[in-house]
């Protein structure tokens, strides 16, 4: 048997995908320039004197307290509910959905991968810089501090750095890292970094994070958004890897031949979908085929699918049960019930066993 594929949506999605792509002339992708390095070495250089500045127990560590007992969110109580919505900008679920949907728009109207695989490399390169440092340093958070004074690294916390803040300049970052024109990315950065900045303020307020748990936070993702230029062949490759895997799924589909029986297994399950039709091969079939497709349904049960590929299953034979009269309620044999059907009461068989009787259930 060979197959004809019928596209479905998603064929479709890559035949779009497979189209010359619309991007902008003028559209270039972001290269490790010397200004960028000169950037990626000053935030490196940040980001350890951070790190140092807190394992020393310095003036950073006795600013975080200091902000800690002042209490943000009791000096300004007014602005705690709608701070409370704000930080949700900084989570990684609700802000990787919202951006990976317009990404994908944008994959589509561009015809690329490149937006949605850049999206993944940089939450997977946060993912593993930012979580290795707070497992390492296990610090815990303002609300859990057990020694006043003391930076409580290695204590089995996992706030330093903040990841909402690093997540809030990474996931919005990457908006402006795939703009298509120069004024399109000088608004985004500065759009990324204004919610970055009162992402991380408001963990301070709220007394989640430390002063300088933000500040490696800002950091940490500012350093991924530097160093994702090295990261464009990898992105190249993922991309053309993709539609290679799927290109030879398609000719093995197109050019495989299925044996009968497995067909006769197989054709509800792919026609359920409507994606398949099986068509009999001209050698399998003989001089007397049919060279008419046979168009097999969706709903089609496995004996008929057999039977049209040319293979009926063999009947199997009725089971016959042995006959057993009826009988109706008049007929049947009383039975009489033997004991009582009151569950044994073990205190009241204690009581009498020893010659007492048993004390009323309600009454002085």
């Amino acid at each position: 048997m060979r197959t004809d594929q019928i596209l479905t949506r998603l064929e479709r999605v890559f035949a779009r995908l497979d189209r010359e792509p619309e991007r902008p002339a003028h559209l270039q992708t972001p290269r490790m320039s010397r200004h960028r390095i000169v950037l990626l070495g000053s935030t490196l250089a940040f980001y350890l004197a951070i790190v140092v500045a807190v394992l020393t127990t310095s003036w950073l560590v006795r600013l975080d307290w200091q902000v800690m007992f002042f209490r943000p969110y009791e000096q300004w109580p007014q602005l705690h509910a709608f701070l409370d919505y704000l930080v949700v900008l900084g989570q990684r679920g609700p802000t990787a959905v919202m951006v990976a949907a317009w990404l994908g728009w944008r994959s589509w109207r561009q015809h690329t991968l490149r937006p949605l695989i850049t999206l993944g490399v940089s939450l997977l390169l946060l993912n593993i810089t930012v979580g290795s440092v707070k497992l390492g340093l296990g610090r815990l958070g303002p609300h859990y501090a057990t020694r006043i004074g003391s930076a409580e690294l290695f204590a089995g916390g996992d706030i330093f750095p903040s990841g909402h803040t690093a997540n809030a300049v990474v996931t919005w970052g990457i908006l402006a890292y795939l703009a298509s024109t120069v004024r399109t990315r000088r608004v985004l950065s500065v759009f990324s970094a204004v919610v970055s900045l009162s992402v991380g303020a408001t963990t301070v307020y709220l007394g989640t994070h430390w002063v300088s748990d933000v500040l490696l936070g800002w950091s940490a993702g500012l350093l991924i958004m530097l160093a994702l230029p090295w990261f464009e062949p990898l992105i190249a490759g993922v991309e053309a890897w993709v539609f290679e895997m799927r290109e030879r799924q398609r000719r093995r589909l197109e050019a495989g031949t299925v044996p009968a029986p497995v067909a006769a297994l197989l054709t509800p399950l792919l026609s359920a979908g409507g994606k398949w039709q099986l068509r009999p091969a001209a050698a399998a079939a003989g001089a007397g085929a049919d060279p008419e497709p046979l168009a097999v349904p969706a709903t089609a049960s496995a004996p008929a699918t057999a039977a049209l590929a040319g293979h009926a299953p063999t009947p199997r034979p009725a089971a016959h049960l042995p006959v057993r009269p009826h009988l109706i309620r008049s007929e049947r044999t009383p039975v009489t019930p033997v004991g009582s059907r009151r569950p044994a009461h073990t205190e009241r068989a204690a009581a009498a066993a020893r010659g007492t009787a048993a004390r009323p259930a309600t009454g002085g």
